[in-house]
């Protein structure tokens, strides 16, 4: 379900948390189904409980997720579609962009890590 990678520079909750929105975007977790328990995630993972449970509180506060209490988190119906956060990353790339660019890097340059990420 979720890998993490102890050499990669984010912290282990963003690596959990961006698996979890990968899985529920790309149709891997279907609509209202149910996610791994926090403590049950934890044990899979060999990790904090309490990391399991910040990813899962930032995943809800963007709305991938939703709470039911006594009975779990669940893949929210209207993340699949994502169109808030698209137009939020896309307000981001154009500001990271346009600071690469004063800072000196090519649009070519620019292109190639864009290539480079979709292979």
């Amino acid at each position: 379900m979720i890998s993490l990678n102890y050499r990669d520079s984010r912290p282990i909750y963003e690596q959990i948390k961006d698996g979890l929105r990968k899985l529920i975007v790309t149709g891997a977790l279907g609509p209202d189904e149910k996610l791994p328990s926090v403590r049950s995630l934890a044990t899979q993972l060999s990790i904090n409980p309490n990391t399991i449970q910040r990813a899962y509180n930032e995943l809800e506060g963007e709305s991938y997720i939703y709470s039911v209490p006594g009975k779990g988190s669940f893949a929210s119906a209207n993340a699949g579609t994502a169109d808030v956060r698209r137009r939020e990353l896309l307000e981001k790339l154009q500001e990271l962009v346009t600071e690469l660019k004063y800072l000196g890097v090519t649009e070519e340059a620019l292109v190639a890590l864009v290539k480079e990420e979709k292979a």
